[in-house]
C-alpha cells in the first residue's frame, strides 16, 4: 500500500498491493482486493467490493452495495449508483473455472451509472454517458448517450452536466446549466468547444 493519505473506516479491508490516491475515502464493510488502483479524491461507499486489478480514476464516486469485478476500468469523474453491478464473464458456470476469460469493461470519463443498473462485460460506456436506474447494458454505449430499460435502449443524449439535450433544426443543443453547446453529427454528440 502507498503511504496512508486517504481515509479508511476501521471495518474496511484493504488487501496488499493496492494503490489508493490522496484524499480518497473508503467506508464501512468495504473490501478492496489485491492490486487495485484507486485514484485521488474517490469516495467508496459502504458494503462495496472492488475485485483484484480494478482501476478507478480520480474523483470516482461509488455508492453503497456496488460490486466492481476484475476487468473493470473507470476513468476520472465516474459515478456508480447504489447497488449497480458489473459482470466479467459472459457465460458463468459454478462448476467451470473461467478466470482466464474475464472481459474488460471501460467506463469513460464523466459517465454515470444509475442505481441497480447492470453492465454486461465487454462493453464500453462512452464519456458522459448516462445509464438510467435499473438499465441493463448489453452493448457499447456512445459518448453522451442516455440509456434506459432492459435491455438498455438509447433514448436520447445528455450534457456533461447531466441534463437532457434537445437538438434544434441545426442539430445543436445547449446545456441549461453550463450553457455549453453540443452538436449531433452522424449519430454522435460532441461539445462544439472540444475536439473529442
Amino acid at each position: 500500500m502507498s503511504d496512508i493519505n486517504y481515509f479508511a473506516h476501521p471495518s474496511a479491508i484493504i488487501d496488499e498491493g493496492c494503490e489508493i490516491g490522496a484524499g480518497s475515502k473508503i467506508w464501512h464493510f468495504t473490501h478492496i482486493m489485491p492490486h487495485c488502483k484507486i485514484g485521488e479524491k474517490c469516495n467508496i461507499g459502504q458494503n462495496v467490493v472492488v475485485s483484484p486489478d480494478v482501476v478507478l480514476g480520480n474523483n470516482v464516486k461509488v455508492q453503497n452495495n456496488v460490486s466492481i469485478y476484475t476487468g473493470v476500468i473507470c476513468e476520472d469523474d465516474v459515478f456508480l449508483g447504489p447497488s449497480m453491478v458489473f459482470t466479467n464473464v459472459i457465460n458463468p458456470r459454478s462448476a467451470i473455472l473461467r478466470r482466464d476469460q474475464y472481459m474488460k469493461t471501460w467506463v469513460r470519463k464523466g459517465a454515470s451509472i444509475g442505481a441497480n443498473a447492470t453492465i454486461v462485460c465487454g462493453n464500453e460506456i462512452g464519456q458522459y454517458a448516462f445509464i438510467g436506474a435499473g438499465a441493463v447494458v448489453t452493448k457499447p454505449v456512445p459518448a453522451y448517450a442516455l440509456i434506459v430499460g432492459n435491455p438498455g435502449r438509447h433514448v436520447g443524449w445528455m450534457s456533461a452536466y447531466g441534463h437532457r439535450l434537445h437538438f434544434d433544426k441545426d442539430n445543436k443543443a445547449v446545456c441549461p446549466e453550463s450553457k455549453e453547446v453540443y452538436v449531433l453529427e452522424n449519430n454522435k454528440v460532441r461539445k462544439i468547444s472540444d475536439n473529442e
